[in-house]
């Protein structure tokens, strides 16, 4: 008989041993063992290690053999894991906001809640190139410095294109890490941060992952209200403003330069930091770009961020933070900490892609193809659903956001009728900090296949809206 067969057999005898004896009660000694069941040491040995990776039993050092806890669970039943919800304690990080920017729809469904582009709209061939190149390099399994590297820093200084250079930037896994990183570096939880009313989701999350409480700022056509920031920072003593100046995600709203002068020097004045979400740097729809708050800031104010992932691919997980002074050392002690550096494989294909002439192909006629798409969302709102808002017709970015008749509620009864007809979208509600004002709907035009999609999902709004 071979020796794995005997320590089957043994490993059969004692479970049903020990299914006749209470949990903690000690088994006998291996010696014990060998004599009694008339086997060597070694099947012993291995015997009691099968019957402790199953649970069975429990092995001290030094003092024997126990037989452990049970549990009253078969392979059937659900794990009890209410235990869980007293150890956790308070929620501080809630996905649940977000859920709908990653989720999937269903198949045949209509997405107009992405806010990533379409695989037609993604540079493919130049990205597989760039991969492709990346890992011909002799060192392209080597690690990085923890603020990534050189080579791709530099380019992220030249694309922000401020009085800035390579030992500015810091390389991040994409701007949602910016995010998280930036709000846990400025702020310290529990303390207050100003956002704009409505913001991006995602940065709420992140902020209060982070332990921070976001407070709202009202926005209007163009960007947030200097006035009420003034009295936002005056009356909560908050130290960090979080804004996005150019293509605001999700209303579309460019902030003029008139104010951006004064957000500035509101935020100077108290000693407060700005993040300055630049997400959609490369979304613009062909026209002139905004100029950075960064570019006017000369004593680190301005904390920039900005992402490759937006104008590229989903997993294309590289961004950047850029900021100068002891902020910028807080940030890669973040990073330090958090997990050493980014693998560098990801970095060399990006360095690759923005170093090709495909890549500005690529944004030339990502640019047309925004403005096309944006132009067809907008004009098909028009004429099938004449009674919904759309705040603006935006310069750049992936959204529309549109203001619906009725109260807060018919928004989330608009998206169910939406769902039934088999057309995705995002509520408002989760894009303010505060109570909603109104109804709103966030409506992505870049994550469908083509413009008769994007049509096509408006025609299944527009029953859906009639179906209420």
């Amino acid at each position: 008989m071979s020796q794995s067969s005997t320590t089957a057999m043994l490993v059969t005898t004692l479970r049903a041993e020990i299914a006749r004896l209470a949990p903690g009660d000690r088994l006998p000694s291996n010696r014990d063992l060998v004599r009694g069941h008339s086997v060597s040491p070694v099947t012993v040995a291995r015997a009691v290690a099968a019957l402790a990776a199953e649970g069975i039993v429990v092995t001290r050092p030094g003092s024997g053999t126990f037989v452990a806890s049970r549990r009253s669970r078969t392979p059937h039943t659900a794990a009890d894991t209410s235990w869980q919800t007293v150890a956790l304690g308070d929620r501080s990080v809630d996905a649940r906001t977000v859920t709908d920017l990653l989720s999937p729809p269903p198949a045949s469904t209509i997405t107009l809640a992405g806010g990533y582009l379409h695989r037609s709209l993604q540079p493919t061939k130049a990205l597989g190139a760039a991969l492709s190149r990346a890992a011909r390099r002799p060192d392209a399994w080597d690690r990085t410095p923890t603020a990534g590297l050189e080579t791709l820093r530099s380019q992220f200084a030249r694309l922000a294109g401020a009085d800035v250079g390579a030992d500015d930037v810091l390389i991040t896994s994409g701007g949602q890490d910016a995010l998280s990183m930036a709000f846990r570096s400025i702020a310290a939880p529990g303390s207050p941060i100003l956002v704009e009313s409505p913001t991006y989701q995602g940065a709420l999350a992140a902020a209060r992952a982070a332990g921070l409480r976001p407070v709202p700022v009202p926005i209007d056509a163009d960007g947030i209200r200097p006035d009420l920031l003034a009295d936002a920072f005056a009356t909560t003593g908050a130290r960090l403003l979080y804004c996005q100046p150019a293509f605001h995600n999700p209303t579309g709203a460019v902030l003029p330069p008139e104010r951006r002068r004064q957000v500035l020097d509101i935020a100077r004045a108290v000693g407060a930091f700005i993040l300055e979400d630049d997400f959609a740097r490369l979304l613009g729809h062909g026209g002139p770009l905004p100029r950075l708050l960064l570019a006017d800031d000369d004593d680190g104010t301005v904390v920039y961020l900005t992402s490759l992932t937006k104008p590229a691919s989903p997993s294309l997980r590289i961004g950047a933070l850029i900021a100068r002074g002891p902020v910028a050392h807080r940030l890669r002690a973040t990073r330090l900490v958090d997990d050493f550096f980014l693998a560098r494989p990801l970095q060399e294909a990006a360095v690759e892609l923005l170093s090709t002439p495909a890549w500005d192909r690529h944004l030339r006629g990502l640019a047309t193809a925004l403005r096309d798409r944006c132009a067809t969302l907008a004009g098909a709102l028009a004429t099938e659903i004449p009674e919904w808002t759309v705040a603006g017709v935006p310069r750049g970015g992936l959204h529309l956001w549109v203001r619906l008749p009725g109260p807060v509620e018919s928004a989330t009864a608009i998206a169910d009728a939406a769902r039934a007809q088999g057309v995705a979208v995002s509520t408002g509600n989760g894009y303010f900090a505060a109570e909603p004002p109104g109804a709103f709907l966030r409506l992505g035009f870049a994550a469908t296949a083509d413009l008769a999609q994007l049509s096509e999902g408006v025609h299944r709004l527009s029953k859906a809206a009639l179906a209420r």
